[in-house]
């Protein structure tokens, strides 16, 4: 086999064409004809026994080229991409120059390449400084989280249906007078508030009690799912079965020994804060990060193809058709609920897919620029962490990783190492004050002066 490589017009792209001998197309062939020869009936010829010259002469010498084609190429690709050294980082879009017994076969690959990154300043990025102190509503918001999360649902037997309660009610509405298909549930349960069912249908139910049968009128939104039922007048005649409400629990010293490993109120509330801004730095860092990220983006050179961010797209999607799978829903199904096709869905993570192949690009410079070196004890010590937090052996995970993978971790290390020291070297400076901000504080600074 031998490769040449040819630049393309469009940048990072490259034509690999291909060479295979004679020899090779032959064994191909061969393959081919033993894999389909009981597909074939020849008279004078028991199935399954017809020479190929025969079916090469009776159905042309091309019979057998599609399947010798298919068995050819991935191997020989795979091989010329080694033996070029190019760092190909899309799908080939393959196209046969020749193919004809007693002659190489040849053929052609173009692919995408690694693209190279001139670096623009990436030490000492100035980012917005976030205040990360809890406010006492944010403290008392997680509170009642978790007091939402520890309430008990009681029946309601003395009053009449407000916002906030459940009702368990059989309901059928009709247009027209006319029952309409899918308008009808029994013991269904009802939050009152929730917005999940039609506008207005909840509030006629407020002041309403268990046993009362209520005729509820309502409007189908224009732009209502189904299309029979858009922006139709609708009756619903409602049973209300029971209705419930959730009893929270009081802020005190029992709720914060129930919820925590703390005796009192202050100890908790305490607790809560120092959670708070754990969550809020978190989150401050990240936002810091990308801040950068997009600075360091917009000032560095870089010329992407388009098969590259055509390949990320395609990642991104069979990410998400993973995750789809792993709640019980095929892709097919998806699309059909979301009335998106799969080309959409392509320009829909397109920007996205665009953001991290350059991140991943000044990434990698960055961790170049830096003589950032991943060694096999760093990879080690990542295995141990993936291991502890599988819940495995160590020497079992390591069994099951190869030589690709490892220096697949290498690539990604390095990429969080440079992540790391682009964020130890960050420079949070305050946000700059809008001009009205900046009234409004020499209004504070006039009026508090006037009371002194």
């Amino acid at each position: 086999m031998s490769v040449q490589v040819a630049n393309l017009e469009e940048k990072n792209m490259v034509q690999l064409t291909i060479e295979v001998s004679a020899e090779e197309l032959e064994k191909a062939l061969q393959r081919a004809y033993n894999k389909q020869k009981k597909d074939f009936a020849i008279p004078g010829f028991r199935k399954g026994k017809v020479p190929r010259v025969m079916i090469e002469k009776m159905y042309g010498p091309a019979v057998f080229y599609e399947d010798a084609v298919n068995d050819l190429i991935p191997q020989a690709y795979s091989d010329a991409v080694e033996e070029s050294g190019q760092d190909v980082v899309s799908r080939p879009t393959i196209g046969v120059v020749q193919i004809e017994k007693g002659k190489p076969f040849i053929f052609t690959a173009d692919v995408a390449i690694r693209p190279e990154v001139t670096l623009g300043k990436y030490a000492g990025v100035t980012v917005t400084k976030v205040d990360t102190t809890a406010s006492e509503e944010e403290i008392m918001a997680e509170i009642d989280k978790e007091r939402e999360n520890n309430a008990r649902i009681i029946a309601v037997e003395d009053r009449a249906i407000e916002t906030g309660d459940t009702a368990v009610i059989d309901y059928e509405g009709f247009t027209d007078g006319v029952a309409f298909e899918g308008g009808k549930g029994e013991n269904h349960s009802l939050e009152i508030g929730s917005g999940s069912f039609i506008p207005g249908f909840e509030d006629q139910l407020i002041g309403k009690n268990v046993g009362d049968e209520v005729e509820v009128n309502v409007t189908f939104p224009e732009e209502y799912h189904a299309p029979d039922l858009a922006g139709k007048d609708a009756v619903f005649q409602v049973k209300i079965h029971e209705v419930k409400t959730k009893e929270i629990p009081e802020l005190d010293d029992d709720f914060a020994q129930d919820v925590s490993e703390f005796d009192t109120v202050d100890e908790y509330k305490e607790s809560v804060k120092k959670k708070v801004e754990e969550r809020k730095a978190g989150d401050a860092k990240r936002a810091q990060q990308e801040e950068a990220m997009e600075k360091i983006v917009e000032k560095s050179k870089m010329d992407i193809p388009a098969a590259m961010i055509d390949a990320q797209c395609e990642q991104m999607i069979n990410q998400f058709a993973q995750q789809m799978a792993q709640q019980g829903l095929s892709m097919d199904q998806y699309l059909q609920f979301s009335g998106t096709t799969v080309d959409q869905l392509k320009e829909q993570v397109r920007p996205d897919a665009e953001t991290r192949i350059k991140n991943d690009l000044v990434l990698d410079a960055i961790a170049k620029a830096e003589n950032i070196v991943i060694t096999d004890e760093d990879v080690d010590a990542e295995i141990e962490k993936m291991a502890s937090m599988y819940q495995m052996e160590a020497d079992q995970l390591r069994s099951y990783i190869g030589e690709d993978e490892k220096e697949n971790m290498k690539l990604d290390l390095a990429s969080q190492k440079a992540m790391q020291f682009v964020t130890d070297n960050m420079k949070p400076r305050a946000k700059a004050k809008s001009k009205a901000e900046k009234e409004s504080d020499a209004e504070a600074e006039q009026e508090g002066a006037g009371e002194e």
